[in-house]
């Protein structure tokens, strides 16, 4: 997907090297590197300039990045696709519960790759699939895709330093106590199996979870939770580990008689614009089936 990115310098970023300006912005070496292959990808004032050139205060440089490539294992499919907000550098949609975010070797064609491959091939525009926060196939909620490989490079790296914030709803049985804190549990595969996950003090990687009890409604829980870190299934086995798992996890608390699939929301995306540093903040409504649980 071709994007042209404008950036006017500033007195205080005179003298850099383009390269060592890119770098400040968030561009990775790799992009770095894939950019200087693309032809005139580097203008200053209307000329060609290199990556060892330098900049001056009222420079205007255009970073032209040329995509043609495409996600070759991803079959485009006509599935609907609630998008929430689109610009040139990402798309945020509102996934449904039971919609994987990837093809499958038993699911090839329904994905919400699938459907953006679709929804870009009819506008004619290559396109390669970047998500930046996988959410579980039976979660629902946002989740934000880069559309190009400096805004992946950038949104990848804000995820690194905890700048994404991810606010998830989910509901347990129960009246959840204490009404807030925060999980520290480290996360290592469950033994024997490639899917599931357990707690592991002594081998499992550093994951942090904080809740906050919102509701109590017909002897149920409404639970916030905000990632700090963001293992798989990190809220699930936190919730379970905390004496609530949530209802419908068919992993970890197969009880289907209120839900059909586990209770789990992504709520809430706030965040930097990778391109523009705009804050952005978008929330997605609990959906139909968690409230009607309440």
């Amino acid at each position: 997907m071709n994007r042209t990115i404008i950036y006017h310098i500033t007195k205080e970023e005179e003298g850099l090297r383009i390269e060592q300006f890119l770098k400040r912005r968030g561009y990775s070496s790799q992009n770095i590197a894939l950019i200087k292959r693309m032809p005139k990808s580097i203008l200053v004032n209307g000329n060609h300039y290199y990556m060892r050139d330098t900049v001056s205060a009222g420079d205007c440089l255009c970073v032209q990045i040329q995509e043609t490539a495409c996600s070759e294992k991803i079959p485009p499919s006509e599935i609907p696709l609630n998008i929430v907000y689109e610009d040139e550098d990402i798309i945020v949609i509102n996934k449904p519960a039971g919609l994987p975010i990837h093809p499958s070797m038993n699911n090839y064609t329904c994905s919400l790759a699938n459907g953006l491959a679709w929804y870009y091939r009819k506008q004619g525009k290559p396109f390669i699939f970047r998500c930046c926060n996988r959410l579980d196939r039976d979660t629902s909620g946002l989740t934000v895709v880069a559309k190009h490989l400096v805004s992946s490079s950038v949104l990848s790296a804000m995820t690194c330093r905890h700048q994404i914030l991810r606010e998830y709803l989910a509901i347990s049985r129960g009246k959840v106590s204490p009404e807030s804190g925060t999980i520290n549990a480290p996360l290592a595969r469950k033994p024997g199996t490639i899917i599931e996950r357990t707690i592991d003090f002594e081998h499992g990687e550093h994951a942090v979870t904080h809740y906050n009890l919102l509701k109590y409604e017909n002897g149920h829980s409404l639970v916030s939770l905000c990632l700090e870190t963001g293992r798989t299934h990190q809220i699930r086995i936190h919730m379970k580990h905390l004496g609530y798992p949530l209802i419908g996890d068919y992993l970890y608390n197969p009880d289907m008689k209120y839900i059909g699939r586990q209770a789990l929301h992504s709520h809430r995306l706030s965040f930097p614009h990778p391109i523009t540093r705009k804050h952005m903040e978008f929330c997605a409504p609990l959906p139909d089936d968690m409230n009607s649980v309440l």
